[in-house]
């Protein structure tokens, strides 16, 4: 396995794992200032580093196009830390009592957008 998918597939275990912990064993209605920051960090990084896995394998079958690993592997990376910053900013609002399913979908939309806007 090339070193690069393993530092990736190993930055999702570990931070899934540390979202499971989080979610289990910190209580936000006991330790709020610990706890509500820890989870938004540890779901960016489960889901940036999930998705980044996720898009890697998409991309690795996805015909019509030229690149390296490392190119793959930038693109992947862009568009797993783009996933997870809007997975916590629709958390955030779900938290904040702001989110409709139309203000998600607009919220996703915009990260969409910056990506296809990004030449490859």
């Amino acid at each position: 396995m090339n070193s690069i998918i393993f530092g990736v597939s190993l930055a999702a275990l570990l931070s899934t794992t540390s979202l499971l912990i989080v979610l289990f064993r910190i209580s936000p209605l006991l330790a709020p200032e610990q706890a509500i920051p820890a989870f938004f960090i540890s779901v960016l990084l489960s889901v940036s580093s999930t998705g980044a896995l996720i898009f890697m394998l998409i991309w690795k079958y996805v015909p019509h196009h030229d690149w390296d690993l490392g190119k793959l592997t930038t693109i992947s990376l862009r568009q797993g830390i783009f996933l997870g910053s809007a997975t916590g900013i629709v958390l955030l609002f779900h938290i904040l009592g702001l989110l409709n399913w139309w203000i998600a979908l607009l919220i996703f939309s915009v990260f969409v957008l910056v990506e296809l806007a990004m030449k490859h």
